[in-house]
């Protein structure tokens, strides 16, 4: 059997696996073998028979081969349908992918929430396996149990899996704590550009962590003697950068002082999930963090990861695009304010709710009601900010939503090198989206939406917002190869069916 048959039909099998919501552990245990041979099928690195297959399908209660072969998953868009009733927000992506990174600081067991049951999040699980970590969902498939090994065995990575992720990099914060000198490959994730992890490095070194990339890895070596003497000032204000400082000072025997800190949903997120492991965080939710830190953290956690800003944002845009009333439960208000507060200013017709608390007991949530309105053009440009500025994941969901405005928007997305360029695609559906730099777009609206088949584009949001536009054309779209889609959001085509979308999802014969 070649090799390419052998990877896909691993690939089948993963899928499969998933969708059950097993772990590799499962698997093999169903069929009387070990983790590792479940790990090298789904790779394509072992020869299986067609008893095997057989077998595995039944495990699974999955048809893992059939003929014709299983390609990209596609949509296929029916539009011009008005959306209604109500959708509740998943748990944060974001913040879900720096928790499972997390857990690798605590020696007990670890159970995640409702964890979002996405790519992203797969991609990490098949990563913590392949090093010895033991994960499985829990309660119907809910919530996830993460259990670590004594000792990791980074020589056992699976790259495939880790290189299709940026998350990996932040593996860097815990992993320094645990061994002297180990290997990670490149971190990757959406096409966005040059994004360089200097910020990480520069922060990463004052706990004593070089790191040298070649050959496709990073090799990263401790010194355990070189201590944060001083305050870390950041040279960015990123998410990332900000959780995997916090990640290092967790474990770091003393105090440790973070300047020019991202304060964003996911951060604070990750500083609560610290405190469950007994760790002191001063200053949560400003851009200065004090981490008291504890070198030794063996404690049984249960933590609920709170709701996601961007999955909110992008529902009410979907409401807006597609100019219809829908009531979105379980909003996070604090980190949308300034998104509804430009929103309000176009002339959007909503209410929301009092306030109430979100599952981990500190995150504030609103149920906010959005109807058809007529917007105008807003008079300042659009342009995204570290928090308490509007969100850099939700600054493409302002081109949709521009495009049925009356007048003209500027969208300026300074943080990624070539995010906009992804957003006139929305000009293949009908938009009028002139690109003036690779940071800039001008939108003229309103815009009378057409039907049209292409490509998703390979950046999580505006391929999200391409699918909005879709959904507001009449006729049927097709959005093809929709993997990144499925990256960052649960479900997302039978969540939108649920309020009245008509999405189909199929795949090549």
């Amino acid at each position: 059997m070649a090799d390419d048959y052998l990877v896909r039909i691993g690939k089948l099998i993963r899928d499969a696996r998933q969708h059950r919501g097993w772990t590799q552990a499962q698997l093999a245990e169903a069929l009387g073998t070990s983790q590792s041979a479940v790990n090298r099928i789904e790779r394509g690195n072992q020869n299986i028979s067609l008893e095997m297959i057989a077998r595995i399908g039944e495990a699974l209660d999955s048809e893992i081969v059939s003929l014709g072969y299983a390609g990209p998953m596609h949509l296929r868009v029916v539009g011009g349908r008005r959306l209604s009733g109500a959708i509740d927000v998943k748990t944060s992506k974001n913040a879900c992918v720096a928790l499972l990174c997390a857990s690798l600081l605590n020696k007990g067991r670890t159970v995640l929430r409702r964890v979002a049951r996405i790519e992203e999040v797969y991609r990490l699980l098949e990563v913590l396996g392949s090093i010895g970590v033991r994960t499985r969902w829990v309660n119907d498939g809910t919530d996830l149990e993460i259990v670590p090994p004594a000792d990791l065995d980074l020589d056992a990575i699976d790259a495939e899996a880790a290189v299709r992720t940026r998350s990996i990099i932040m593996f860097l914060g815990p992993l320094l704590h645990r061994m002297d000198h180990f290997k990670l490959p490149y971190a990757g994730g959406c096409d966005l550009g040059t994004r360089t992890i200097e910020p990480h490095m520069i922060a990463l070194r004052r706990f004593g962590l070089d790191v040298a990339a070649t050959e496709g890895q990073y090799h990263a070596v401790v010194d355990r003697s070189v201590r944060p003497e001083r305050p870390i000032v950041l040279t960015e204000r990123g998410d990332t950068v900000t959780e995997n400082a916090l990640l290092a000072a967790a474990r770091h025997d003393g105090v440790t002082v973070i300047r020019n800190a991202s304060s964003n949903y996911m951060v604070q997120d990750l500083c609560f999930f610290l405190e469950a492991l007994g760790v002191k965080v001063d200053g949560i939710g400003t851009t200065t963090l004090t981490v008291h830190g504890v070198p030794n953290i063996d404690v049984d956690v249960d933590y609920s990861p709170s709701e996601d800003p961007v999955e909110a944002m992008s529902l009410v845009a979907a409401a807006v695009v597609t100019e219809s009333e829908l009531t979105v439960r379980r909003v996070p208000i604090e980190f949308l304010e300034i998104e509804l507060a430009v929103l309000e200013e176009m002339g959007l017709d909503h209410d929301r709710t009092p306030e109430y608390v979100a599952d981990n007991g500190r995150t504030r949530l609103v149920d906010l009601t959005v109807r058809p309105s007529k917007l105008e053009a807003p008079i300042d440009k659009i342009h995204p900010m570290p928090f308490p500025g509007l969100n850099i994941d939700n600054v493409p969901f302002f081109a949709a939503i521009a495009a049925v405005a009356q007048g003209k928007t500027l969208i300026h997305d300074w943080v990624y090198d070539n995010r906009a360029i992804y957003l006139t695609d929305l000009n293949r559906l009908g938009g009028r989206l002139q690109l003036l730099d690779p940071h800039r777009v001008l939108v003229e609206g309103p815009t009378r939406w057409r039907a049209a088949e292409m490509m998703c584009p390979p950046a999580l949001r505006p391929a999200v917002v391409v699918l909005l536009a879709m959904m507001a054309a009449e006729g049927t779209s097709v959005l093809r190869n929709v993997y990144v889609i499925n990256r960052g959001y649960e479900d997302l085509a039978e969540r939108l069916n649920s309020i009245g979308a008509q999405i189909e999802i199929f795949r090549d014969i």
